[in-house]
C-alpha cells in the first residue's frame, strides 16, 4: 500500500474527500513538517497506544569493515528513527 492507497482508503472510510484524506496525512507523516517528524526532532516519543511508538534512537560510533576491501573503517555516531509494533498492531497480524 503506499501513499495514494491510503489517502484513497482514509476517504473512503472516514467519509471525507480525497484532498481532506491528503491534508490529513500531511500533517501526521509529512518530513520535516508533520506532527510525527517534529515530535522526533524534539527528541519525543510518539507513542499510539495499541499500534506502535516512534522513537529516536542513538548509535554509538564503531568500527566495521569495508566489504570490498575488507579494510578496518571508523563508522560514526548518528541517530536514527525507529517504530516498534504495539501489542494491539502484533495481535491483529
Amino acid at each position: 500500500m503506499n501513499k495514494t492507497d491510503l489517502i484513497d482508503s482514509l476517504s473512503h472510510r472516514a467519509g471525507i474527500s480525497k484532498a481532506e484524506a491528503q491534508r490529513c496525512l500531511d500533517a501526521l507523516f509529512d518530513t520535516p513538517e508533520g506532527i510525527i517528524a517534529r515530535a522526533l526532532q524534539r527528541h519525543d516519543k510518539v507513542q499510539i497506544t495499541g499500534f506502535g511508538t516512534f522513537e529516536i534512537r542513538r548509535r554509538k560510533a564503531r568500527s566495521g569493515r569495508n566489504p570490498r576491501t575488507g579494510e578496518p573503517i571508523r563508522i560514526g555516531a548518528s541517530t536514527t528513527a525507529t517504530f516498534r509494533a504495539g501489542k494491539g498492531l502484533k495481535d491483529s497480524l
